[in-house]
């Protein structure tokens, strides 16, 4: 008769092996293989090209400062603005006097490159959001730099509107969020209409 007992550890060891074989293996590939058969795109990272080459990501904001684009929202990401390996808040509380001289500067900013436009602010120019990294701005965000913009490029302001009308997004599902204009998007879109050569010639 065979009195034996297993060892102790042996159901430990055999239970770890089987949950790495299935969690660590055979799941994430599980997993890959659905994405990139039926959501490619946003399983590699919403990548947006532009004549062949990759000029950002549909997830991620970009730093645009010259007065002939749309910027997008402030960015929270450290010293290296729209860094989506520092992503995060500013943590800043409504109190707190960074944040106020944040959004000073950065109205500033605004008010010098467009002197003409004394129309309020809207918030989201102002402050970041919460990743840090927003990609969008409000419909209303971008109507501010209208007129801006139309002047940099030659255009009329209702050429510009137009674009950003085609450019807006509804809320998921006609549910969920708020209207929002993607800034890459709306700017690869701007120089596709009136590419920055031809609006210098044009001044």
């Amino acid at each position: 008769m065979n009195t034996s007992t297993p060892h102790p550890l042996r159901p430990a060891i055999t239970l770890f092996i089987l949950l790495g074989v299935l969690l660590g293996g055979l799941y994430p590939l599980l997993v890959t293989g659905l994405a990139q058969a039926f959501f490619p795109q946003q399983a590699n990272g919403s990548l947006i090209e532009r004549q062949g080459q990759v000029v950002g990501s549909a997830l991620i904001g970009q730093n645009f400062t010259s007065p002939a684009y749309f910027w997008g929202r402030p960015s929270a990401a450290g010293t290296f603005p729209d860094n989506g390996m520092a992503s995060g808040g500013s943590n800043l509380g409504p109190t707190n006097p960074a944040l106020k001289q944040a959004a000073e500067e950065r109205a500033k900013a605004l008010r010098e490159a467009d002197p003409q436009n004394r129309r309020d602010i809207p918030i989201d120019l102002l402050t970041a959001s919460a990743s840090g990294l927003d990609p969008h701005i409000s419909p209303a965000a971008a109507d501010f730099q209208a007129a801006r913009v139309a002047r940099e490029r030659g255009m009329t302001v209702e050429q510009v509107r137009a674009l950003i009308r085609v450019n807006s997004e509804a809320p998921q599902w006609g549910l969920f969020g708020e209207p929002r204009v993607n800034v890459l998007k709306l700017n690869l879109a701007l120089d596709a209409a009136a590419p920055l050569v031809k609006a210098a010639e044009a001044k």
